[in-house]
């Protein structure tokens, strides 16, 4: 799995940036150097203060970068300059570390943040950006460089340095997990994984089929009829809060989807590979909050499945039970990750009875069609807890929007044969959806579903990520978890 750079805080030794390897970072926004910076711009005989002095960093936006290459008098192999105002924090500081992490590549960086405001979201932005996804390619695997911030006051940050890497390694996890090809990461293999969280002190248990038959999880069992890799529910569980009940993380885990029976169009197939997106997501706020020791009761399901087509997979047409006992009518196999959610989340319920319940899927391409790659679509009954998701996904900087939910839309699901069906048609396909899995929360149950579909993995560089897998919700949902569920 990939590492996040070592992060260190450290007090300002003006004779040390002398003779620092790899990529020195100072900041600015204006035409006067001072301070550490200062002593960049003595070493570079003015090359800082020119640069400022020039059209190009005029015209560079907030968080911004250059880079000076081979800088006399220095051993680094470049300055970056990267314009921000001192005060900055927040997403406007993030982004100026993102800008860092992306040049750093495998380089040593350190950091000149004395007298900057934003000091840890520059750092915490500029080691999420430092990742690549090599586990595929021969050769070296990828490994960022440290990152040092030279500061004022270093002992102030060193508990700052230990969140930062938690929350990485969560967003890394989780990354790692949904670049990885499906032949790779089967489902025995992603339930493997989780295991390996027990070392952080997290229960893991691993549900088989013969026991999700016993529990009658037999819509989720019908998705992966049709494949040679077994279906498994994994359920981790964080103790540390009091006797409160747990707040649930339930995410789908389909490792690989063809579509099944209503096989999916070739062009794009390989991009399947992604669709355990939202159980990745599960799986790396767990490790986060484990990591942080979060004073928190959370519980995390995850429904793994491969939805493949054979001789022995459900057809369109067919008629299941769920858990709870309702009756489906599947009338496109490909809307498979609905049928999977569906008991995971009765089966959560019903065993652990939580204070409030969030699921993840890449559920619907109408979501990316509504809302494209910026936001994930927000479904909720219950308005408090939205809006404090809502609030911590604004913070990190993570796009989220709210969608209706109404009865008008229920209505299209409604069968002839069964109790409800699995689609309903084109018109407002992620919000039937929604209604779909809305059918399986119990009254007085807060919840909200969020359609990633469109945010999990991009074609371009995502806000913290390069393109592939971003790890998006991560942050948001640890943050929600932080705010509203410690003690």
């Amino acid at each position: 799995m990939t590492t996040p750079a070592a992060l260190s805080f450290v007090a300002v030794d003006l004779d040390a940036i002398a003779t620092a390897p790899g990529r020195v970072v100072v900041f600015a926004d204006a035409t006067t150097v001072n301070g550490p910076a200062g002593r960049v711009d003595d070493l570079t005989k003015g090359a800082v203060s020119r640069f400022l002095k020039s059209d190009a960093f005029e015209k560079l936006d907030e968080g911004a970068a250059v880079d000076l290459a081979w800088p006399v008098g220095m051993a680094a192999d470049a300055v970056q300059v990267v314009k921000l105002a001192p005060g900055t924090t927040g997403e406007a500081a993030r982004q100026a570390g993102v800008a860092i992490g992306r040049g750093a590549g495998t380089d040593p960086v350190l950091i000149l943040a004395d007298g900057l405001s934003g000091i840890e979201d520059v750092a915490l932005g500029a080691v999420l950006r430092a990742y690549d996804y090599t586990d595929q390619k021969t050769g070296d695997a990828f490994a960022a460089g440290a990152i040092t911030v030279m500061t004022a006051k270093p002992d102030d940050l060193a508990a700052a340095a230990d969140t930062i890497s938690a929350r990485a390694q969560g967003v890394f996890f989780t990354r790692d997990l949904v670049n990885a090809p499906s032949n790779v990461l089967t489902t025995t293999e992603f339930a493997t994984q989780l295991e390996g969280l027990r070392d952080l002190g997290v229960k893991v248990e691993v549900l088989d089929e013969a026991e999700l038959e016993e529990l009658g999880m037999r819509t989720l069992l019908a998705v992966g009829m049709g494949s040679e890799s077994p279906s498994k529910v994994v359920v981790m569980q964080w103790k540390g809060g009091k006797d409160e009940p747990p707040f649930a993380l339930i995410g789908k885990g389909v490792v690989f989807d063809t579509g099944g029976i209503s096989i999916k169009p070739a062009g794009g197939m390989e991009d399947m590979t992604m669709d355990m997106g939202g159980a990745g997501v599960v799986a790396g706020v767990m490790k986060t909050i484990a990591l942080r020791g979060a004073k928190a009761n959370v519980v995390a399901l995850v429904g793994l499945v491969e939805n493949m087509p054979d001789g022995r997979a459900q057809r369109p047409g067919d008629v299941v039970k769920s858990m709870k006992g309702d009756t489906v009518e599947v009338i496109n196999t490909d809307a498979e990750g609905r049928l999977v959610l569906c008991d995971v989340m009765w089966y959560a319920q019903e065993r652990f009875k939580p204070c409030g319940m969030v699921d993840l899927a890449t559920l619907t391409g109408a979501i990316v069609i509504g809302l494209g790659h910026d936001n994930a679509g927000v479904f909720s009954n219950d308005d408090a807890l939205c809006n404090g998701f809502l609030k911590a996904a604004g913070a990190e900087g993570e796009g989220a929007w709210r969608m209706p939910l109404g009865k008008s839309y229920a209505k299209q699901l409604k069968s002839r044969v069964a109790d409800v069906k699995n689609v309903g048609g084109r018109p407002g396909g992620s919000i039937t959806a929604a209604e779909f899995l809305h059918r399986f929360v119990k009254d007085g149950t807060p919840w909200i579903h969020l359609d990633i579909a469109g945010v999990a993995s991009t074609s371009d560089e995502s806000v913290y990520a390069p393109k592939g897998a971003s790890g998006w919700g991560v942050l948001s949902l640890d943050r929600l978890i932080a705010d509203g569920y410690e003690g």
